[in-house]
């Protein structure tokens, strides 16, 4: 029996609509997690500890006598994320929180481009990072500068969840919870890029990279549903030359891969910082 071969059209409507079918199925997620993770019915605590810290994965791609990319600078698209973060690590051990919700600002504005995987992560931390500056800017302003005053203040003052449990409204976590989950997602935008930028020619391209790091971020504290559906969507990541090209506008292929390994390397100190501190204070499980 012969094999018959769909129509373009037709396949070109099928991939469509698988892609349809991830979204609706991102969406599904999003508006029912705080049901299925609200009022002790379920925990929401991920199985088996989370890694300390990230391990060192830079590469030796920088030359430090080579002139430095407009991307680094002032207004590069680089340049912007990673003064706002490096400001958020104070010289007394601490993340100010203000610096570190800019920080964010920009890798959204960063990450947006780079297609759907990457839209509805940075959808979900837009909404993150909105809710902390309200809580910077309201009457218990004071006691939102950094993380550790954050968390002191809200441990104090019972606003701490149950482990493993969330309240039935997202927009009432507290302010330390919602820290852990903008955590999560800057381990996985930290390794995502850092792969892209060391990875070879004859390696992996930037798609299976950026689900590998998914896969080892955030798909342990995600059900299955919403695994498949960042499967499924990871099949249409750009390339690595395009991600390269967004990062570093009119620079060579090293240029761009060096930048993106320094900005990278950024969120790694970003993320150790915020990790142990969350740690020390007992919050890892906290969502």
């Amino acid at each position: 029996m012969g094999v018959t071969l769909w129509p373009l059209a037709r396949r070109r409507r099928l991939h469509h609509a698988i892609f349809l079918a991830v979204f609706a199925l991102l969406l599904l997620y999003l508006s029912t997690r705080s049901l299925r993770c609200g009022s002790g019915a379920q925990s929401c605590k991920p199985e088996g500890p989370l890694p300390f810290q990230v391990r060192q994965e830079s590469g030796p791609l920088e030359d430090p006598e080579r002139e430095e990319p407009p991307c680094l600078g002032p207004q590069g698209t680089l340049g912007r994320m990673m003064r706002p973060f490096r400001a958020s690590l104070n010289a007394e051990g601490d993340v100010e929180l203000s610096q570190y919700l800019a920080g964010w600002r920009e890798l959204v504005r960063f990450l947006t481009p780079l297609g759907s995987i990457f839209a509805f992560a940075t959808s979900e931390a837009f909404t993150k990072v909105t809710a902390l500056e309200t809580r910077l800017r309201g009457l218990d302003a004071a006691h939102y500068t950094s993380l550790a005053a954050m968390t002191a203040w809200e441990r104090q003052t019972g606003l701490l969840e149950r482990p493993g449990t969330a309240p039935q409204d997202s927009a009432g976590s507290s302010g330390s919870r919602t820290m852990l989950l903008l955590h999560r997602a800057l381990r996985w935008s930290h390794l995502c890029l850092q792969r892209v930028a060391t990875g070879t020619l004859e390696g992996p391209d930037a798609g299976v990279q950026c689900s590998d790091a998914y896969g080892t971020a955030l798909a342990p504290h995600h059900p299955w549903v919403i695994r498949q559906a960042a499967r499924l969507a990871f099949l249409a990541f750009p390339d690595r030359d395009r991600l390269l090209k967004l990062a570093c506008p009119g620079t060579r292929e090293t240029e761009a891969r060096a930048a993106l390994v320094r900005a990278a390397s950024t969120l790694e100190d970003v993320y150790n910082r915020t990790q142990s501190l969350l740690a020390e204070r007992r919050l890892l499980h906290l969502a």
